[in-house]
């Protein structure tokens, strides 16, 4: 597909989400339009029950919207509830994971769980643990690349975590709370690597969190309530 800098990695257009009808209809999104640039990282923000996972998962190509438009690298794949692509084969190779638990396989190494995302797509073996491994290189952590994931600590899965949603070269990181369960050193850590990706592989990177305790290294803050956007914020860098 044919992209430029300037091409948002994604776009959600007038998007709307309605759970039940008539005396139990619950509107989760209400007409949301959000653009994130490739390169950026976005902080997306508010109380629970506010639409932050409802949107990431329309998205993640994950829980289709009831209207509005979803738009990645320039090519409608959703309108309404109608996809317009293979939204699975479109998502492993433009979409990458992360949350709040790393989710790992438990019985593959860190190598192992990075390279299987590519070998899903039909990357050889050889070029997929190369790409792993130097994945997990540049995340600062080739030295664990033989552990199990009960042998990490919680911040060092979340990085296999990251190394797992950069594998195959998406255009857009979605994260959902990918924090929660860590401290605020190994937090801030996490946070500050998202920004690190977006930045160097000119992905979008959207989070999902209720940790206000590094918002400093996002690019741009973005806050939701009642199933609407607010006015974002600048980023304190």
């Amino acid at each position: 597909m044919n992209t430029s800098p300037q091409q948002p990695a994604i776009e959600a257009i007038g998007v709307s989400k309605i759970y039940g009808h008539d005396q139990t209809e619950v509107i989760a999104l209400n007409d949301v339009s959000l653009s994130v640039a490739r390169g950026e990282v976005m902080a997306l923000l508010g109380p629970s029950g506010a639409g932050k996972s409802t949107l990431l998962t329309a998205m993640a190509l994950i829980n289709p919207p009831t209207s509005g438009r979803i738009v990645i690298d320039g090519e409608l794949v959703m309108e309404g509830a109608n996809a317009k692509i293979d939204l699975r084969a479109f998502g492993r190779q433009h979409l990458g994971f992360v949350f709040q638990k790393a989710n790992l396989i438990p019985f593959l190494t860190a190598l192992e769980n990075v390279q299987v995302a590519m070998e899903i797509n039909d990357m050889p073996a050889r070029s997929a643990k190369q790409r792993a491994m130097d994945l997990l290189d540049h995340l600062g952590i080739a030295d664990r690349a033989n552990n199990l994931p009960d042998a990490l600590s919680g911040g060092q899965q979340q990085r296999v975590a990251v190394a797992r949603a950069l594998a195959n070269q998406p255009s857009l990181i979605l994260a959902d709370e990918p924090t929660a369960a860590l401290d605020s050193h190994r937090g801030r850590q996490v946070m500050e690597l998202f920004a690190q990706v977006a930045h160097e592989s000119g992905a979008g990177v959207i989070v999902v969190t209720h940790d206000t305790r590094a918002l400093d290294v996002f690019d741009r803050i973005v806050e939701m309530e009642d199933g609407r956007l607010k006015p974002g914020k600048p980023s304190l860098r």
